[in-house]
């Protein structure tokens, strides 16, 4: 088993989730096919809601400010004309919610109402979150061990905790210190990072980020074609990376291969103790 000295400065380790602690094929085949199938039964059943209002107004505001893209779907705002008019809009954000999906968006509004709806799932007991075999042994000894355990995913904290308060491994929500979303900023800016360590109340050069992802395209830039490195947005504020390398994870370049320090299980970090 190849073995990965953490240096030890190393005090908080921050934990992607897709293809780094759950399986891709939990996300892509479970998670976001619920959402397409159930995202219009949900807004019918819970569109009174005030939750369920806010989420369509951050969905609106969203579809404004991606008027210029192309494709983009506009959700209109009310007009009060009856059933007829109530099912339109309904199916305006069905619609916003399905498109911002298949460009596989990570937008605050969209995640928010994935999130939502996964809330629900989980609760009533229709689906539970799925995690490497080596994911919770690990966790549980790098506590052991003195460090702090962080998530930082594009899904939102919601989501987050869902996951791990209702996965196969029991509720393990207690094994992890605190949750980042997109809220703090996005995983392919540097500043990110900054803001992250500058939250928990050390430096950045204390963090180790665990992440699949080398290579992120940002939509956001559409305009300048740029292509963003979240491995190297993180290693660009001084934090320390190891990418994760899973079954069903994408290929790596020769160059990434080189560039980072690869691991294929949590198993093979070793950390030295600070307890």
């Amino acid at each position: 088993m190849v073995v990965l000295s953490v240096p030890a400065e190393v005090t908080v380790i921050l934990l992607d989730i897709e293809g780094t602690t759950t399986p891709i094929a939990f996300v892509k085949d479970i998670l976001f096919p619920y959402v397409k199938e159930n995202v219009k039964e949900y807004l019918q059943t819970h569109w009174e809601e005030e939750e369920c209002q806010q989420d369509v107004s951050l969905l609106r505001k969203q579809a404004e400010e991606d008027a210029q893209l192309d494709g983009a779907v506009p959700i209109p705002a009310a007009s009060g004309n009856g059933e007829d008019d109530l099912q339109q809009m309904i199916q305006a954000v069905v619609d916003n919610v399905c498109w911002q999906m298949s460009l596989d968006r990570k937008t605050t509004a969209l995640k928010q109402l994935q999130g939502h709806m996964w809330r629900a799932a989980f609760t009533a007991g229709h689906m539970k979150a799925e995690f490497f075999a080596d994911v919770v042994p690990a966790i549980r000894k790098w506590r052991e061990a003195g460090r702090k355990v962080y998530v930082y995913s594009s899904g939102s904290v919601e989501a987050q905790k869902l996951l791990f308060g209702h996965s196969t491994e029991g509720d393990i929500l207690e094994l992890v210190d605190g949750h980042f979303d997109t809220k703090i900023g996005h995983k392919v800016e540097s500043e990110s990072y900054r803001k992250i360590a500058n939250s928990i109340g050390c430096s950045t050069n204390n963090i180790l980020f665990l992440t699949d992802v080398t290579l992120v395209f940002a939509l956001a830039c559409l305009a300048s074609s740029l292509t963003f490195a979240e491995a190297s947005a993180a290693e660009e504020a001084d934090v320390h990376v190891a990418v994760v390398v899973r079954p069903g994870n994408a290929g790596l370049t020769d160059d990434e291969k080189t560039c980072y320090s690869l691991i294929t299980s949590f198993s093979e970090l070793n950390l030295p103790s600070l307890a």
